[in-house]
């Protein structure tokens, strides 16, 4: 028995239920990332000078507001895990209405500029996170994770998760697309079929 293939919102049921695991996961993904390197903050006591024998302290914090990269980082996470939230919520509770044309190919591009802004975030941030963790004998910048270590860790964790991010959404953006040709080549088919009659 031949089992037909049931066209919904641009695409098939299966790619439907694809397109929205691939959101719910980028959705965690992201957020993850913003919430890890937004709460990334460590205080510590440190010697900064000597003069004789005697230590002088200084308690220094280290907090993602002070690398204008890192809060680029949490500001684009939090405006891609608003996108995919916004897009599941559309998507499951408008899953009768038809996406066709114009919605599917504003829907796509949403999604490439999404992938897009969080791999520049992602990238920005593992920049100033190289630097951090070795320094820059040239510019003779000082290594800071080696004094950080939690803050470095914890900023670690938030980068894995936004290239996890940064993986998922250009897979959104692969079905977003493939849905906006499946929808384009259904539309051709339909309409040849109504010009022939």
């Amino acid at each position: 028995m031949a089992r037909e293939k049931i066209v919904v919102a641009g695409g098939t049921t299966k790619s439907w239920k694809l397109l929205l695991g691939l959101r719910i996961f980028a959705f965690m993904a992201t957020l993850a990332a913003a919430i890890v390197m937004s709460l990334n903050k460590e205080t510590k006591t440190l010697v900064v000078a000597t003069i004789g024998t005697l230590p002088i302290k200084a308690t220094l914090t280290a907090k993602f507001q002070h690398t204008p990269a890192f809060v680029f980082f949490v500001i684009a996470n939090v405006m891609v895990s608003f996108h995919n939230l916004l897009m599941i919520v559309l998507q499951i509770f408008s899953r009768k209405l038809e996406y066709k044309g114009v919605r599917l190919l504003s829907i796509a591009i949403l999604d490439m500029l999404n992938a897009t802004l969080v791999s520049a975030a992602a990238n920005a941030a593992v920049f100033v996170a190289e630097l951090g963790k070795n320094g820059n004998k040239h510019a003779k910048w000082n290594k800071v994770c080696d004094r950080f270590a939690t803050y470095c860790d914890h900023g670690a964790g938030a980068l894995i998760a936004a290239f996890a991010g940064v993986i998922l959404m250009l897979l959104v953006s692969s079905v977003s697309i493939s849905r906006l040709l499946i929808n384009s080549k259904h539309l051709s088919t339909t309409a040849t079929t109504t010009a022939v009659v």
